[in-house]
């Protein structure tokens, strides 16, 4: 089945995935929402998905997470066909189409799995035989690509993760992180869109699991895949995903993101979840500024601190055009970026101006490193501050919720 495409990547619509002889029997009693204990007992069968829906962008990273037996893995596994949906769409992008793997036929199917879908297992699946590079051209090879071409490709993904040096090695000579990191150029050597990430970095150290998460950042910001990633880690999760969508029995308790997650957790179930995470990489500077309409004034200035002692003013655009310090000092205005050195503006007279979707542990980073409340602007327009009161409020919030939780 193909539909018009948009820029939707992969869609789950109400999909049921349930194990059994009887699934007739039991899909009525998911509809009528019954617990996985209660339809095993009646049927035998085993529900792992209860009308999973989520649609996943292109370019997203989007995190399935949960408990072990949540249902993520059986979910993520639907998108290239490892698991057969009792009922329901699983839409993947091809071209100006979407294709549904939940019933396609085997052609298309298999046309799905060579060209537009990859995966990356967790435990590695690396072929002891075979070189770095071997394992790495495997799929290429299987496809029937010339030697010479498919050379080419395992060569540039190998410098993509730093592994060209070793691609006569075999699997025992690496280490852990760097034999994961053979899987994803194995993945990217297919050139597919949409990778299938199921709990990659878990076998690994803690050390080596954080690496690894920068890394594949970083590589996601210059290949834009849509990756779709399997997780029980919620710090995981808040780091890498665009969007999480957390499990639980099957069921998709909440979808959406980090932020959203953090500060409204859905149910009692994602608020355990949540209660004990880090909220500085998190939670933005939107959701804890003091915004320019609720800001104090002193006449056309505003005032960003509770001593009445850091003021700005603003032009009729609402730009900021000069900042003070206690209406003798001025403060120079420093235009904050990700490619900002923070060493850089170590200065007790610079006020910083930053967007609001900077993260609140940058925003401390700024707050120190300046002394003065962080400006935040959008379109040139000032639009809110934080400083040590609006931080401490995100703190405490954060800490609200895990008394809540307790």
């Amino acid at each position: 089945m193909k539909q018009s495409m948009t820029s939707t990547a992969v869609e789950f619509k109400n999909v049921d995935i349930i194990f059994g002889d009887r699934q007739k029997e039991a899909v009525p009693m998911v509809d009528a929402g019954k617990t996985r204990e209660e339809i095993l007992d009646a049927t035998g069968c085993v529900l792992g998905v209860a009308d999973g829906s989520i649609r996943i962008e292109e370019g997203e990273i989007c995190v399935l997470m949960g408990l072990s037996g949540s249902g993520k893995s059986t979910l993520l596994r639907a998108v290239n066909g490892l698991n057969k949906v009792t009922r329901g769409e699983v839409l993947v992008q091809d071209g100006d189409t979407m294709v549904d793997v939940a019933s396609c036929d085997a052609k298309t199917l298999r046309h799905m799995r060579t060209e537009r879908v990859s995966m990356v297992f967790q435990q590695f699946a690396l072929l002891p035989w075979r070189t770095v590079a071997e394992n790495v051209g495997l799929g290429l090879e299987l496809k029937g690509m010339p030697k010479a071409e498919r050379e080419a490709i395992v060569e540039e993904k190998l410098k993509l993760v730093s592994l060209d040096k070793w691609k006569d090695k075999y699997a025992h000579e690496l280490s852990g992180g760097m034999q994961q990191r053979v899987g994803l150029a194995r993945a990217f050597a297919t050139d597919a869109d949409i990778l299938l990430m199921d709990e990659p970095f878990s076998a690994l150290d803690p050390l080596i699991r954080d690496h690894l998460q920068d890394e594949l950042l970083e590589l996601q910001r210059n290949l834009k895949k849509t990756i779709i990633f399997v997780s029980h880690d919620l710090d995981e999760a808040l780091k890498i995903g665009t969007h999480i969508a957390i499990m639980e029995g099957g069921r998709i308790v909440q979808y959406g993101e980090p932020e959203e997650i953090v500060l409204n957790p859905a149910n009692e179930y994602v608020a355990e979840f949540v209660a004990h995470m880090n909220p500085l990489n998190v939670l933005r500077c939107a959701s804890l500024m003091t915004e320019v309409e609720n800001m104090r004034r002193d006449g056309d200035q505003l005032i960003l601190d509770k001593y009445d002692a850091f003021k700005v003013d603003l032009d009729g655009q609402g730009a900021v055009v000069k900042a003070t310090f206690d209406g003798k000092l001025d403060l120079k205005l420093f235009s904050y970026s990700e490619e900002t050195e923070l060493a850089d503006i170590v200065s007790d007279c610079v006020v910083a101006l930053a967007s609001p979707d900077i993260t609140m542990k940058r925003a401390i980073e700024l707050r120190q490193a300046t002394g003065n409340p962080v400006l935040l602007v959008r379109d040139g327009r000032l639009v809110g501050v934080v400083g040590d009161e609006e931080i401490y409020q995100g703190i405490l919030r954060q800490s609200s919720i895990a008394d809540a939780a307790q």
